[in-house]
């Protein structure tokens, strides 16, 4: 690997190897980090519409759209019709839920993985740091 001094380039490198620990907890479970983050902010939001949806995870509509469509393939989801014809809500099925109950002692084991081998001071200031540049 070749070093860099580009804030962007080691921002991504370490957001690809993040993901790989936490897709590699979920493997098994048929979905990724990015789907069970999403299914994860649809049980908190309670049915949201996709605009919420989007500004919620820090995505466009178009992006959060294909992901939903993914989930919905799966019967993890749901699309309904919200309160004008312009807006969609999405809503966990019964099977999004279990899946996400399934799943959560895995996400669990290896976010204490990270958050163990950082330390927490390491973990706060890390924290701290990426809410700045968001």
């Amino acid at each position: 690997m070749l070093p860099s001094q580009c804030l962007c380039t080691n921002l991504r490198r370490a957001a690809r190897g993040v993901s790989r620990h936490y897709d590699g907890a979920l493997d098994g479970f048929g979905i990724n980090v990015a789907q069970y983050s999403l299914l994860c902010n649809l049980q908190r939001l309670d049915q949201p519409s996709i605009s919420e949806l989007a500004e919620a995870m820090g995505l466009d509509r178009s992006t959060l759209g294909r992901n939903v469509r993914v989930l919905e393939g799966e019967g993890l989801v749901t699309l309904a019709e919200g309160q004008d014809m312009r807006n969609r809500i999405v809503r966990l099925t019964d099977s999004g839920v279990q899946r996400l109950a399934d799943a959560l002692p895995a996400w669990e084991a290896a976010q204490q993985r990270l958050i163990d081998r950082l330390g927490a001071e390491k973990r706060e200031t890390l924290l701290r740091l990426l809410d700045e540049l968001a």
